[in-house]
């Protein structure tokens, strides 16, 4: 927690004051909106380690905002959402506009900040800078790139990690237990989590061309591999 600069955007003031308190006695240095404007402007200001993120805000909520800070900023910076919605429909949905990680109010403070840490510490953990590639998809952990056929394809900060996993590992197959504990360590989300990530990740990596890489084992695992027509 020492060091990381992190921008908490929460409307509820009494709690946003506990968690900016909290984080700073840990050590972080934390910047306050109480709204996605001002958090707009500061994201192209600053740069942050983390976001944590109120889902229902004035105006913008932040599922939206999370998409604006992926589809229109490029930021890859993890964001956890903190809200009260702890409906299935509502954690599929804020993965799927960008989040790495969801966790429901009332939350415990030190649970909060066990998981910024190790999503950050997993973000800047050291990677080869060899480049991945299988077929014609080719990841660069280098410059956290990745593309298929020559398109850039655009991938959360945990699809991105999913699909380094299963690209080290191709052909072999990698159990759900193994990609949660590399992604998630002992803190690990419900099993919803993991495959919201998934789902995203095959809309990026194979909906829009014409073979699958990205394969499903049920009850086994996952693995990358070339189609039959693209293997060498």
């Amino acid at each position: 927690m020492k060091n990381l600069s992190i921008l908490l955007v929460e409307d509820h003031r009494q709690l946003a004051q506990t968690v900016l308190e909290y984080l700073e006695q840990e050590g972080a240095s934390v910047d306050y909106a109480g709204n996605t404007r001002l958090a707009r402007e500061l994201v192209q200001e600053h740069h942050y380690d983390l976001m944590l993120l109120d889902v229902m805000l004035p105006g913008e909520d932040g599922y939206s905002f999370c998409q604006y800070l992926r589809k229109e900023l490029a930021l890859d910076m993890p964001v956890v959402f903190m809200t009260a919605r702890d409906q299935l429909e509502d954690k599929l949905e804020g993965f799927d506009r960008g989040g790495d990680d969801y966790i429901v109010k009332p939350f415990a403070l030190p649970e909060l900040s066990a998981r910024v840490t190790a999503l950050v510490r997993r973000q800047r953990k050291e990677v080869t800078a060899n480049t991945l590639q299988i077929a014609d998809l080719e990841l660069d952990p280098a410059r956290q790139e990745v593309r298929r056929d020559g398109q850039l394809l655009k991938l959360s900060p945990t699809a991105f990690r999913i699909l380094r996993i299963l690209m080290r590992e191709s052909p072999k197959v990698v159990s759900r237990e193994q990609l949660e504990h590399e992604l998630w360590g002992d803190l690990v989300p419900d099993s919803d989590a993991l495959r919201s990530h998934l789902y995203n990740l095959r809309k990026a990596v194979d909906k829009p061309f014409e073979h699958a890489l990205l394969n499903t084992l049920p009850g086994v695992g996952f693995s990358i591999q070339a189609a039959p027509e693209t293997a060498q």
